[in-house]
């Protein structure tokens, strides 16, 4: 499919977030806790929830701290965290959409904006850029979970729209109000999945040349090291050749 590599591309901070569990283990603990007070917190009756107790469990994270993050919810305790989109461009004008959870909105637009400004690209207004991207669910297995055959066969029969598969990983995709439904009939027949997230998917990717691609991995890296921003998507692709040059 068009613009498959950049997801790969996006996601290639995972790597370096590892090395950041504590930090890691703060943010899906922030959406654990936000899904929980959102619904009941139940896994089983709170398909939000579910998928964010999933991702967290996909990233090693201890049960101990997956229930004091669903504990807060029921107690009460904790900040009251909101969810806001911030949307801008970064080097070559590629489409950059921020997906934050903050208590303090001042603080979270400030620093995203400084990001942006120091690093190629300038934020955007609401909707600036999310019109070229298409709102859907993204689940994610690990090669190991089964050879492309297998995985077509058994996102075609879960109710998956599309599915790319590479060395490293499967990314299946969704209708948004499909997500939940299909990635519960997957983990029946694969196990539990690496990700299942809504995303943004764009409709046209811009190839990023090797004089901006640094740039732009060092704003997407500042975005990400921000405690309140959750996810970073992207139009972007950048080539293996160019991506191997930055290390």
């Amino acid at each position: 499919m068009a613009g498959h590599s950049k997801f790969k591309n996006i996601m290639h901070r995972k790597g370096a977030q590892d090395k950041k569990r504590s930090a890691m283990f703060s943010k899906l603990s922030r959406e654990i806790t936000v899904a929980a007070k959102m619904g009941m917190p139940d896994p089983d009756m709170n398909p939000r929830l579910r998928l964010a107790v999933n991702a967290a469990k996909a990233q090693s994270m201890p049960k101990d701290n997956i229930q004091r993050a669903i504990d807060k919810a029921t107690k009460g305790e904790g900040e009251n965290y909101e969810e806001v989109r911030y949307e801008g461009y970064g080097p070559q004008g590629v489409a950059i959409i921020v997906e934050a959870l903050t208590d303090n909105r001042n603080r979270t637009a400030t620093n995203v904006r400084t990001a942006f400004a120091k690093n190629g690209g300038n934020l955007g207004a609401s909707g600036a850029v999310s019109h070229g991207f298409d709102r859907m669910g993204l689940i994610t297995y690990p090669a190991a979970a089964g050879d492309a055959e297998k995985i077509f066969e058994a996102a075609l029969e879960a109710g998956a729209e599309d599915v790319s598969s590479d060395e490293d990983e499967h990314e299946i995709w969704t209708a948004m109000d499909a997500l939940h439904e299909v990635a519960k009939a997957l983990e029946e027949v694969l196990g539990p999945a690496d990700s299942a997230k809504l995303a943004w998917r764009p409709q046209t990717t811009i190839e990023v040349d090797e004089g901006s691609a640094g740039t732009l991995m060092k704003l997407i890296d500042t975005l990400e090291d921000d405690d309140d921003v959750q996810t970073v998507w992207g139009n972007y692709e950048v080539s293996d050749e160019v991506m191997a040059k930055l290390g």
